[in-house]
């Protein structure tokens, strides 16, 4: 008899436990999934693909108007939130779908409840016991609120992916890539969207300028931003909500959403009890190779707080999965992954920004802004920005930035030379495809100061 139920017992079913319990599967393994929610997780339910689909049908409505400049009529559009979002239900219902299709032809057993740990390699869901030789833990974030009068009022970007109608009036309060998202949908969509930020400007963490940038291409689009502000209540009234705000001022708005961060959804599932070491904010903390303080217990994903990105945490679970189940011991470089903000316009960047490089080492800076190709029949006063960061010492490209159209898919490419270690030489000896944005990468030749350090 063997000793243990399943070789393996995951605990959530989003991006990175699907990923590394289907390969554990596929090589043979006895394996197990365990999901309270719906199978796909945040990325595909609640995050990225949703959210993807709503940016892309409120984008529509700068497609209409800019149609006219190419000498389209297309007459008064008009637009359906609830139809939208009725499509978006059936697309990810089309997903989880699929996903439970990959986990049975890979011979997963779907343990549909809440899984808590009860000793290092038994979880209990839902009275019933369940034995692994190893547990992985992918139980992802959550969205976190802060304990504020009437915070009972607002909703987070769950609710927001799920809303009946599209309010007229929205406030947003945080500055981070989500809070942009959602600014850029609802503003598109139609309504009027202002959005409360504590810090002097939007995205941090992110390049200088293209925080700034953005900043300035959103509230062209009629965003307003409220800077260096806090929310001190929020009181609902006849019509909707009262924002009462740290300055004395309020704001009165039909709903409030928040995206002021998300935590390691790491609480309720036992991890303390059975000795798993957390960091102040709640994660896992793990090794290089997956390996909480319990010697059978891993985690991957957005429940460790490494980088926080649906494509990593699917490498982190495959490389769990070829390490402990195919023979191939590997980890993960976390050097040089891009990623995007699909703001309107979207942000696109890979590698270090001018703030980080230069803590590094010296470097040369090539920055441009100019007006798309498209919108000089369009007419929308839209700009692009696209920045290259280089060590002036070795000529290596540190950073690419991208704010404009494509940014995304043109950073995507991106990602490769500098994963490969690029030179701005090569960079320049490479001859870009007219016309494009993205030529603009490889016939930057005029250096911008960099920053003056000031600590």
């Amino acid at each position: 008899m063997p000793l243990f139920d399943f070789d393996l017992l995951t605990i959530g079913a989003g991006s990175g436990g699907v990923r590394a319990t289907r390969l554990a599967g596929g090589y043979g393994a006895r394996a197990a999934i365990i999901e309270k929610s719906r199978v796909g997780g945040t990325c595909v339910m609640r995050g990225c693909v949703p959210k993807k689909l709503l940016v892309y049908g409120a984008h529509y409505s700068e497609e209409f108007s800019d149609a006219r400049g190419f000498g389209w009529e297309v007459g008064t559009p008009s637009f359906d939130w609830g139809q939208l979002i009725r499509r978006k239900n059936v697309e990810l219902d089309r997903l989880e779908g699929v996903y439970r299709g990959i986990l049975e032809r890979n011979n997963v057993r779907l343990i549909e409840g809440e899984g808590r740990l009860v000793d290092p390699h038994t979880v209990e869901v839902d009275g019933t016991r369940h034995t692994a030789e190893r547990i992985l833990i992918a139980t992802g974030g959550r969205p976190e609120l802060p304990a504020i009068p009437g915070i009972e009022h607002v909703i987070t970007s769950d609710g927001a992916l799920d809303l009946p109608a599209l309010p007229a009036r929205v406030v947003i309060v945080g500055g981070g890539y989500i809070a942009v998202e959602f600014a850029g949908i609802f503003r598109a969509a139609g309504a009027e969207v202002t959005q409360i930020i504590r810090a002097s400007d939007i995205l941090r963490g992110f390049d200088a300028d293209v925080r700034s940038f953005l900043a300035e291409q959103m509230e062209k689009k009629g965003i307003r931003i409220r800077r260096e502000t806090v929310v001190a209540a929020i009181d609902a009234t006849n019509t909707g909500y009262t924002v009462r705000l740290g300055d004395g001022h309020a704001i009165e708005t039909d709903l409030v959403m928040y995206a002021t961060g998300r935590s390691p959804n790491t609480t309720t599932i036992g991890l303390k009890e059975v000795g798993v070491a957390l960091n102040h904010k709640r994660a896992v903390i793990v090794d290089e190779w997956n390996r909480s303080s319990v010697a059978s217990i891993y985690a991957v994903g957005d429940c460790t707080d490494r980088k926080n990105l649906t494509p990593v945490a699917i490498a982190e679970g495959q490389a769990f999965a070829e390490t402990h189940f195919n023979n191939r011991p590997r980890t993960v470089d976390y050097a040089n992954v891009a990623s995007a903000v699909f703001s309107q316009p979207p942000v696109g960047t890979v590698g270090l920004s001018e703030e980080e490089a230069s803590e590094v080492a010296p470097v040369d800076v090539y920055l441009t802004r100019f007006r798309p190709m498209k919108h000089t029949l369009s007419g929308r006063d839209e700009a692009t920005l696209i920045k290259v960061i280089v060590d002036a010492a070795t000529d290596r490209v540190l950073g690419c930035h991208m704010v404009g159209m494509d940014a995304a898919e043109i950073t995507q490419g991106l990602a490769i030379a500098l994963k490969c270690g690029a030179t701005k030489a090569q960079f320049d000896a490479t001859i870009g495809i007219h016309p494009t944005a993205a030529e603009e990468f490889v016939t930057l030749r005029e250096k911008r100061p960099a920053r003056v350090r000031t600590h």
